[in-house]
């Protein structure tokens, strides 16, 4: 059965008419026509789907709308706004985050499809530790999964995204 339900979604407050259980994902996409999280695998196993909920990485396949409600969700889309708040900026946001910056000059994309979600997964792990080393950055983006086998290149665009949120956004 259908309820309205409030989400906030990239700074932005949403009222959507959706079964409580219906993955945040479909919401998402559907409804709000954000596209940055994408359908994987629909099991939670490749991370695709993969928004910051409360800053915290989550699959939003499996994961209801009703289980959401009140709380910041943050898609690729809302990086550049987040990253902003991070740094406590109260000029507009920028128009990329460091790692949609660094996944850009190090032409990390081979067929995309996996990337938001790689991106959010390392803002996750930036927002912890903005200094990871190249293990750390491994055992963050474990359960993410590139068929194109791009992660080398994934690990030095978080590694260069690093070296601008440990210097708060200087190059």
């Amino acid at each position: 059965m259908a309820a309205s339900v409030r989400i906030t979604v990239n700074g932005l407050r949403h009222k959507v008419t959706a079964s409580l259980d219906t993955p945040l994902l479909y919401v998402l996409h559907n409804e709000l026509h954000l596209h940055g999280p994408r359908f994987g695998c629909g099991l939670a196993q490749c991370g695709a789907c993969s928004v910051l909920l409360n800053g915290k990485e989550i699959r939003s396949c499996v994961t209801p709308v009703g289980a959401v409600s009140g709380k910041p969700i943050t898609t690729l889309e809302g990086l550049p706004a987040l990253w902003a708040k991070e740094r406590g900026s109260t000029s507009s946001a920028p128009e990329l985050h460091p790692l949609q910056q660094a996944w850009i000059e190090l032409q990390v994309p081979h067929c995309g499809y996996c990337q938001s979600g790689m991106m959010i997964q390392g803002a996750d792990l930036l927002a912890t530790n903005p200094r990871p080393s190249a293990a750390q950055i491994r055992t963050a983006m474990n359960g993410h999964l590139c068929r194109c086998g791009t992660y080398p290149r994934i690990a030095k665009a978080i590694q260069a995204a690093a070296k601008v949120v440990a210097k708060g956004g200087q190059k």
